[in-house]
C-alpha cells in the first residue's frame, strides 16, 4: 500500500480539479447586482412610461375641456336667440356633451398596448 498515492487523479485516471473557491460575498454581491439589474432596471422604463402618460393625459384634457368651453361659447353668443326657448337653451349644452363624447370615442380608439419592453 506504501506505493499507491491516495491522490484523485490516480483512482480515476484523470486529473480531477476542485471547483474553483469564491467567497460568499463575490456570490451574494453578484446575485444582488442581477436581481437589482432585472427588477429595478424594468420598473424605471414602467415609470417613465406612467409619467408621460400622466403628463399627454392632462394636457390632452386641458384642451379638450378649452375646446369644448369654447364651441359652447361660440354657440351662446353667435347663435344665441335662436336657443331662445325653455327646453332650447339646452342644446348648446348638448352640442357640447356630443363633442365631447366624440373626442372621448376617438381617444379610446386609439389606445394600443404596447410592451415595456423594447425589442
Amino acid at each position: 500500500m506504501a506505493d499507491t498515492p491516495s491522490t484523485p487523479e490516480s483512482t480515476t485516471g484523470a486529473t480531477a480539479s476542485a471547483p474553483p473557491s469564491v467567497p460568499i460575498g463575490e456570490v451574494i454581491e453578484l446575485v444582488t447586482n442581477y436581481a437589482k439589474q432585472e427588477t429595478l432596471a424594468p420598473v424605471r422604463g414602467a415609470g417613465r412610461w406612467v409619467a408621460y402618460g400622466i403628463a399627454g393625459a392632462i394636457c390632452l384634457g386641458t384642451g379638450a375641456t378649452m375646446l369644448v368651453l369654447g364651441l359652447l361659447r361660440l354657440i351662446q353668443n353667435e347663435f344665441g336667440p335662436t336657443f331662445a326657448g325653455r327646453w332650447m337653451s339646452l342644446l348648446p349644452y348638448v352640442a357640447a356633451l356630443l363633442l365631447c363624447v366624440v373626442v372621448i370615442g376617438i381617444a379610446v380608439s386609439r389606445i394600443a398596448k404596447t410592451s415595456l419592453q423594447r425589442d
